[in-house]
């Protein structure tokens, strides 16, 4: 992503229990490099375009499975004992 939007990104990420791992530059674009639950990203890629406007892009690979927060493992159990809706 272009420099200008490197706060509100990292901002972000860290709004979406991220771990940022690093950064590094490339001309005038940043890349951030950082851990994310896969949870947190189902909506991510229409965020980071309103963003930046259309000029940021990420990619994403697998890494380790980890434990889930307790007020998240609260939810998913408190969501998994309502009785389905018909």
């Amino acid at each position: 992503m272009p420099s200008q939007f490197m706060g509100e990104v990292t901002g972000d990420l860290n709004s979406r229990r991220g771990r940022i791992q690093g950064m590094e530059s490339l001309g005038d674009l940043q890349i951030i490099k950082a851990q994310i639950p896969l949870a947190e990203l189902s909506d991510y890629v229409s965020e980071l375009r309103s963003i930046t406007g259309g000029e940021g892009s990420y990619t994403f690979e697998f890494s380790h499975y980890g434990s889930v927060p307790r007020r998240v493992s609260e939810a998913i159990i408190s969501q998994a004992k309502k009785p389905e809706q018909a």
